[in-house]
């Protein structure tokens, strides 16, 4: 399924004045256009993200995850480096992390979140564990319950292919430890 945002701006004058946390910074009408589809396209990036893992955690009563800066400059270092080979080697840090291999450019960041969340039907809570010969730990990453931040990345690969990465702070998926 695809999702598009079309956004019509009207600028009035030839300076348009954007607020940075605590200073203000003045950009040219020209240039103001191209800044702002640019932060619409990066919000529009991180609820892509975001949401659909929200919306797995609110079913179970858990807390939302919040979008963070740190890991998602950290999730793109490593997606950069996976973008020669689109291999999925994870990047052995402390964060928990999720991968995701697409053939083709044309993945977006839910039909990764999708992914993980479908392995749900692997994992058996009362026992801990997934289905004999399945994989659920990328699901069990995305309910933990002691991760509450999350960044991500997605590249096209010099194959042409989609890598996609986030990762968790704190990392989940503790041996002998339930998600929630």
């Amino acid at each position: 399924m695809e999702f598009r945002l079309l956004a019509t701006f009207l600028l009035f004058s030839s300076i348009i004045s954007i607020s940075f946390s605590d200073s203000t910074q003045e950009i040219s009408a020209s240039s103001a256009g191209s800044f702002l589809r640019g932060t619409i396209r990066r919000r529009s990036t991180i609820q892509q993200f975001l949401a659909p893992h929200n919306k797995v955690r609110a079913k179970l009563g858990l807390p939302p995850l919040k979008w963070s800066k740190k890991l998602t400059s950290f999730a793109y270092g490593w997606a950069n480096q996976r973008r020669g080979d689109c291999d999925l080697v994870h990047s052995n840090s402390n964060y928990g992390e999720n991968l995701f291999w697409g053939s083709g450019k044309d993945w977006k960041a839910g039909d990764a979140v999708k992914a993980w969340a479908a392995e749900k039907r692997y994992y058996n809570y009362e026992t801990n564990t997934c289905a004999k010969n399945e994989e659920c730990l990328h699901y069990t990453q995305m309910i933990w319950r002691q991760s509450l931040k999350v960044g991500c990345a997605r590249v096209v690969c010099k194959s042409g292919d989609t890598f996609i990465t986030c990762n968790y702070d704190p990392h989940g998926n503790v041996v002998g430890q339930k998600p929630f």
